[in-house]
């Protein structure tokens, strides 16, 4: 037996190993969640840009979706040291409830889609439906702005999508401590759909948006759940990033079995849907 190794073994950390992994499984899914949410909140924001184009007039869409870019870089810049200068427990309590809340929301949807008590979410009739509303709306010109309806329904399209990508990002990224690797995923998504949409000038229908929401929804309530129980002050077992492994498969498992139920009972004997007064989620 070698001596000198013995002894430089027994100098090492036995758990740095476990420790880099937990890193690394921490980052991974990190990088996923945020760029699977940020892609459906992006494919929704295209198709609307899409519709107003098409319908109204390109260089007012244009200048709408640079117009938001603009607002959304002074909100992320504002918010941005605000949400990283919180205590790091209370802000992973906050955090935690509001993505259970945007989790649940999103995998209710997905679940009722999934068994059929819900249509599921078809780009192609909502780009239909904003082009003969944006078809519909008379013409008039503001300033450097051809078309003021083509300008505010892509400016909106893009603020409104983009605050949740803004939102996904900053709070994923500050409470693991990763802000650029959130970005990295937000803007990869954003990037990849919108010159998807650009490349093809139509409604990204063929994109499983109906499977991304109901993955984002397990990821989202995942992470709810994780930090939130930290933010309360509870310990995982073992790993902290671990520990997301397990909750995952155990929120799907749970999902995919509603699933199941819901699809053996009839659709019209479903009760009313709740709606979301002041959430849009899913």
């Amino acid at each position: 037996m070698n001596l000198t190794a013995v002894r430089l073994d027994a100098g090492k950390d036995p758990c740095q190993g476990c420790r880099f992994k937990g890193v690394a499984v921490g980052a991974s899914a990190l990088f996923i969640a945020v760029f699977l949410a940020c892609a459906v909140e992006a494919v929704e924001a295209t198709t609307i840009v899409l519709a107003a184009g098409t319908a109204r007039d390109w260089r007012s869409a244009n200048v709408g979706v640079l117009a938001a870019l603009v607002v959304l870089a002074a909100i992320t810049a504002a918010l941005g040291p605000a949400v990283s200068a919180l205590p790091l427990q209370a802000l992973r309590l906050f955090v935690g409830a509001l993505l259970l809340v945007f989790g649940l929301q999103w995998l209710r949807k997905a679940i009722l889609r999934a068994s059929g008590h819900k249509a599921l979410h078809d780009e192609d009739a909502i780009y239909a439906d904003q082009l003969r509303a944006a078809r519909s709306e008379p013409g008039r010109r503001a300033a450097l702005v051809p078309d003021m309806y083509g300008f505010t329904l892509s400016f909106k399209g893009v603020l409104l999508e983009g605050l949740e990508v803004v939102f996904i990002a900053l709070t994923f990224g500050s409470n693991a401590h990763q802000i650029p690797l959130a970005a990295l995923a937000a803007v990869s998504a954003v990037v990849l759909v919108a010159l998807a949409g650009v490349a093809i000038r139509a409604p990204l229908a063929r994109v499983p948006e109906n499977t991304m929401k109901f993955v984002v929804g397990v990821l989202l309530t995942t992470f709810g759940t994780f930090w939130g129980a930290e933010g309360a002050g509870a310990s995982w077992p073992g790993s902290n990033d671990v520990a997301l492994l397990v909750l995952a498969p155990c929120i799907a498992l749970f999902a995919l079995a509603l699933v199941a139920v819901l699809r053996r009972v009839p659709a019209a004997t479903a009760g009313p849907q709740p709606q979301a007064a002041t959430v849009k989620a899913g």
